[in-house]
């Protein structure tokens, strides 16, 4: 189960236990700890869409904060512009860190880098194998879920001769079963893309409602992980304002909590 940390500096984030234990840094960030204001107070990594934003000098501020929270100071941030896909980029050695690139995910063996995919909503996922040489960031939506994104990482560790058994993964906070509210047309895509949907959705009634991370949870066991090698939390962005933005809480204005990872040094 992931853990609340707060730090010298005011920044509060969550940290896996299973990722620190292969001496992995990261966290999953929360909204405390920045210098934005507003409907973006305080930690916020990232903008929406829209007029209603939050300035440039503040998002590099809190990532700042971060980064000396997290001890990840002199390291170089990597990020994707995240499109709702199954891609993840593979950095290796030497490459620099993407600009505008399209993905929903990054991986690298690079000590020099710390990964970062940002969310509101949709689930933050970090992966490392157990020497924390290997690590991965995944920003999967619910259209992510059903692409594949999460085992698509899954499968680059393993062409790098990373075997299952040797992956610790953590799932971070999103919305909640009982806030992910979604159409008959949603609720059909997940009964196309798993066998059993009898833990993923959730029926009795108006709508269904989807557990996003209970879908994750059923690829990663199905691909050859246990589930004392996946932490997860029963923390909610909609529900807890006081900890998280959300999308859909705050309709689209609002900030982004950031999941970062680095291999260790």
């Amino acid at each position: 189960m992931l853990t609340r940390r707060e730090f010298d500096n005011g920044v509060v984030c969550l940290i896996s236990p299973l990722l620190e234990s292969a001496g992995i840094p990261h966290g999953f960030s929360t909204r405390i700890g920045g210098v934005s204001t507003g409907p973006f107070a305080s930690l916020n990594l990232g903008n929406p869409q829209g007029d209603v934003r939050d300035s440039d000098s503040n998002i590099r501020e809190n990532y700042l904060r971060l980064f000396a929270a997290l001890q990840l100071n002199g390291r170089e941030l990597a990020r994707v512009h995240q499109v709702h896909g199954n891609r993840v980029l593979t950095l290796r050695h030497g490459e620099a860190a993407p600009k505008g690139e399209q993905a929903d995910g990054l991986l690298t063996d690079n000590a020099d880098l710390v990964l970062s995919i940002r969310t509101a909503d949709c689930v933050p996922v970090l992966i490392g194998d157990r020497s924390g040489r290997t690590v991965a960031a995944v920003h999967a939506g619910w259209r992510g879920v059903v692409a594949g994104i999460v085992p698509e990482a899954i499968r680059l560790f393993a062409a790098r001769g990373i075997a299952p058994g040797q992956i610790v993964m953590a799932i971070g906070p999103c919305i909640s079963t009982q806030a992910f509210e979604v159409g008959e047309e949603v609720a059909e895509q997940f009964v196309r893309s798993f066998a059993d949907t009898t833990s993923i959705i959730r029926r009795g009634v108006a709508k269904p409602h989807i557990d996003l991370p209970a879908a994750i949870m059923a690829q990663a066991l199905r691909l050859g992980l246990r589930e004392d090698q996946i932490d997860t939390t029963d923390l909610c962005t909609f529900r807890d304002a006081e900890l998280f933005f959300s999308h859909r809480r705050d309709s689209g204005i609002t900030g982004r909590m950031a999941a970062v990872i680095a291999p260790r040094a």
